[in-house]
């Protein structure tokens, strides 16, 4: 059994009073959060930050204090956990990394809860969204 593993976060920001989420839509279709495979000597944090700006133009800063783990196996004699964090943008400006991202946009929560495609990631969307709540409000 082949192992991978992958980092990325639930990124968000506060508009006029308005909370959002930064969403991706893949080239092949399906919406989700963005992520990528650990590099070299990477901490997940830094891998987390990395693909991050390579997928959508985004600086974030990353809050270690949420973590959760999906995982699944995307093809067959392979698991793969893909670790995801908290982050707030700290820059706007979305660009699609044009060989795997087809859209890059921020979303409230009910639009990008209603087209995420997989279970797991509404689950854990859920969890990070109580988590930003909770912070935001301290």
């Amino acid at each position: 059994m082949i192992k991978e593993k992958s980092c990325g976060a639930i990124i968000y920001k506060q508009d006029n009073g308005e909370l959002l989420f930064l969403s991706v839509k893949h080239n092949k279709g399906h919406v989700s959060f963005p992520k990528g495979h650990v590099e070299d000597n990477e901490t997940e944090e830094e891998t987390a930050i990395r693909e991050i700006k390579e997928e959508t133009n985004i600086d974030v800063k990353i809050d270690t204090g949420f973590r959760r783990i999906s995982t699944y196996s995307p093809k067959p004699g392979v698991i793969k956990d893909v670790i995801f964090f908290v982050g707030e943008a700290l820059t706007y400006d979305t660009i699609p990394q044009e060989e795997e991202i087809q859209e890059v946009s921020f979303m409230n929560y009910n639009d990008l809860y209603n087209v995420l495609a997989y279970e797991k990631d509404k689950k854990i969307f859920e969890e990070a969204n109580v988590y930003i709540l909770d912070k935001i409000k301290t």
